[in-house]
């Protein structure tokens, strides 16, 4: 009889090894390492040797059909998923706890269920009565939803193949299932990438759309070993911060649609609102007047979107000056920081810098360089910025403004929020013509905007410091009788 050989498995990544250790090669994890048995992840069934059988091929011409998708209800939601959820495919949802991702579903299944189809919310976590609940207080307690509070995947499995095929399975969460082809405990490797595989299953053999719902880790990653996430047909990821009534809905994977849309909600106290202007949401609560603030027009895949980018930037005490950023990506900052150091002869060395994306967007295109390098230079001279101006543009190492794609639709959007000019590259201007619809200052280089920002703080200055020496002028040569 053959010796049974064990492996050691981390817990998340999904890396296996032959003996254990402390720390997991593949992702830099210490004590995620957990002993399983491989020989008991595979069925017998699928283990026995059989003879392959031949298939036809296809070629690459010929026609193709669209994938036949079925609405939500929620126009947000849609949009990120690319019209809506397709037959027999798999979407997997992450985010934070409390976040909002069992609120989204309720509501989306709720929805169709309310439209005539059948939708079922089976539940890992939580009892019947607590989804109840929830729908008692969206104010969805009487939406023909089926709820089940099962784990057994077997069991989920047999029980949705009898009568009509759902059209909608929400699978509450990924990590609490568990299947009887693998020995390891619930939430383990081996047992969400075999019950995902279960799951998928059924929905190719059944047509039915399957959302599974995932734990996520400390650095915002779904739980759980990666290739989950290659088994599926979309990764979608609900972004927001707990402290703030704003979330994001983002596509990392999308096999039939864009993965650069987002859906953006708001948290209230029926649920989640959609909010079809983000712009207009995002700049409710300006700071007008304020230095070290400027409005970036950026893009989200084809909606354009403005926002509010808030930096400080202030003397340290510290050896090595603090560098913090929320809401964009850290390495853009330093090298947005080096370029105006090194070209433009701003010294920031000995002050602690700060940037924020008002809202909780998180901004990922280049496009918004000007705009903090904008932000920034304003902190540090104490001047204003424009109040009706917006700002967008890619800066190279050199410090020359580079164009970005979709101009027009970012000028169109600031137009329409009221907006009166809009700066942004030199070479952009031909792409926009005449048509704009407000005023437009070109800049070829990132000189020519500090200059310009730094001349409006000299003005401030002397502004300010003019009454300041009359009123100290008046004391000196004023009698002691007054």
């Amino acid at each position: 009889m053959a010796k049974s050989t064990l492996s050691f498995v981390c817990q998340n990544c999904g890396a296996a090894y032959n003996r254990w250790q402390g720390k997991c090669e593949a992702c830099g994890e210490w004590n995620t390492l957990a002993e399983e048995d491989p020989t008991g992840s595979v069925p017998v069934s699928i283990r026995s040797r059989r003879k392959g059988r031949t298939f036809k091929l296809e070629s690459l011409a010929g026609k193709t059909q669209d994938a036949p998708r079925l609405s939500s209800g929620m126009t947000e939601l849609d949009r990120v998923t690319g019209g809506g959820f397709v037959r027999g495919s798999v979407l997997l949802v992450g985010g934070d706890p409390g976040i909002g991702k069992s609120t989204l579903l309720t509501q989306a299944t709720s929805m169709m269920a309310r439209a005539g189809h059948r939708t079922v919310y089976i539940s890992g976590e939580e009892a019947i009565a607590q989804v109840r609940l929830r729908a008692d207080r969206l104010g969805l307690a009487d939406a023909p939803v089926q709820l089940a509070a099962e784990t057994s995947v077997e069991d989920i499995v047999s029980t949705l193949s009898e009568g009509t095929v759902p059209r909608l399975i929400v699978i509450d969460s990924i990590q609490t299932m568990w299947t009887d082809t693998v020995e390891s405990a619930p939430g383990t490797v081996t047992q969400v990438r075999a019950s995902a595989q279960a799951l998928i299953r059924f929905a190719k053999r059944s047509g039915a759309a399957i959302i599974l719902v995932g734990h996520v880790t400390k650095d915002g990653q779904i739980a759980g070993p990666r290739v989950v996430e290659h088994m599926v047909d979309a990764v979608l990821s609900f972004e927001g911060e707990g402290s703030q009534q704003f979330r994001i809905l983002r596509a990392v994977k999308n096999r039939f649609g864009p993965t650069d849309e987002i859906g953006v909600f708001e948290m209230t106290g029926l649920g989640l609102r959609e909010v079809s202007n983000p712009s207009e949401l995002f700049l409710s609560e300006r700071d007008l007047g304020t230095p070290g603030t400027a409005v970036f027009a950026g893009i989200e895949g084809t909606r354009p979107v403005l926002v509010e980018l808030q930096a400080l930037v202030a003397p340290t005490s510290l050896g090595t000056p603090r560098r913090a950023v929320v809401g964009w990506d850290p390495s853009r900052l330093s090298m947005v920081l080096a370029v105006l150091e090194a070209h433009c002869g701003v010294k920031l060395s000995g002050h602690d810098v700060y940037l924020n994306v008002a809202g909780g967007l998180r901004i990922q295109e280049p496009a918004a360089d000007l705009a903090a390098a904008a932000a920034l230079v304003s902190s540090l001279v104490n001047a204003p910025l424009p109040t009706d101006a917006v700002y967008f543009g890619e800066i190279s190492l050199s410090g020359a403004v580079r164009p970005v794609a979709q101009t027009a639709s970012r000028l169109k959007e600031a137009a329409k929020l009221g907006f009166g000019r809009a700066v942004l590259p030199e070479s952009a201007r031909g792409e926009v013509g005449g048509d704009a619809g407000l005023a437009l200052n070109t800049v070829g280089g990132l000189t020519t905007l500090v200059a310009e920002i730094a001349a409006r703080g000299s003005a401030r200055g002397n502004r300010e410091r003019e009454p300041v020496e009359k009123n100290a002028t008046a004391a000196r040569f004023r009698r002691p009788d007054g």
